[in-house]
């Protein structure tokens, strides 16, 4: 999902991306990627976005091992070989690093995490998230680790589509009140990454759709900007047990200077549904 539009965001400001995927690349083979960094490096290489992660954060629970494999120990396979290559590396890590606590302002109202907060995974796709990003700040004081969170877009699963395709399906929807973040859509976040290389931004960074809302708050927004009648029921956490628990807060926000916020959350699905819309018709 993320690496489709970060190739449209590339060829948009004219770059020159090279584009690799499985099969064609592991990034937990050590050798396949430095094997491939010193192909880039006699054409000339500027930097490199990881887009690759495990992401099944159930999945994670059953199977810590391959999740570290990627998510821990690939990305840093890559930092190593970036430094190595003298680029910088960006890297995308997840709201899950926290504990989903609300840290407080000083009128003692919730706020937003910021990269100085402290971390507190909850779950195993949390905790190799966050030795990812150990592992390539580690690696060279160049790369980036750019946390995101809620994120949806054309090109791949995500809360936003299903919504539409159950709205399709029933008259009604039951969806959380008590788990509230930073939707962030895909097609934003791609040309930001490009952005924290092309301005050499790094250490870590936030970036996720401006604002915050509840999973409920967000089910209601997409149905009234698609125009659609589906109703949207409340319902808790505890009445949707999983095997990895989810965050209740995962609002995120820059206290960075140098990081450029993006655009409020419902732009962004705002710019799904047209992307979404435009494909279908194509």
């Amino acid at each position: 999902m993320l690496g489709h539009d970060v190739a449209r965001a590339g060829q948009r400001a004219g770059h020159e991306l090279v584009l690799v995927d499985l099969p064609e690349l592991d990034i937990t083979d050590a050798a396949a990627v430095r094997k491939l960094f010193e192909q880039l490096l006699e054409g000339g290489l500027d930097g490199v976005i990881n887009c690759a992660a495990w992401t099944d954060v159930d999945g994670a629970e059953s199977a810590p091992q391959a999740a570290k494999a990627v998510n821990a120990d690939g990305a840093g396979v890559l930092a190593d070989a970036a430094a190595d290559a003298g680029v910088p590396l960006v890297h995308v890590s997840t709201d899950y690093v926290f504990d989903g606590v609300a840290p407080l302002d000083a009128a003692g109202r919730p706020r937003p995490y910021v990269e100085s907060d402290p971390t507190g995974p909850r779950s195993v796709y949390g905790s190799t998230k966050l030795e990812g990003e150990q592992l390539v700040l580690a690696a060279s004081p160049r790369n980036t680790v750019a946390r995101t969170a809620w994120l949806f877009g054309v090109d791949g699963p995500s809360f936003a589509a299903t919504m539409l395709r159950l709205a399709g399906e029933r008259d009604s929807v039951q969806v959380v009140t008590d788990q509230v973040g930073s939707p962030t859509w895909s097609g934003h976040l791609a040309p930001a990454l490009l952005g924290l290389l092309e301005r050499r931004v790094s250490g870590l960074a936030h970036l996720t759709g401006t604002g915050q809302v509840s999973w409920h708050g967000f089910a209601t927004e997409v149905f009234r900007q698609a125009e659609l009648s589906c109703r949207v029921e409340e319902t808790t956490s505890e009445q949707f047990v999983r095997p990895a628990p989810r965050p209740a807060w995962s609002a995120l926000e820059s206290e960075r200077s140098d990081v450029l916020p993006l655009p409020p959350w419902q732009d962004g699905l705002a710019g799904f549904l047209a992307a979404r819309a435009g494909i279908m018709r194509a």
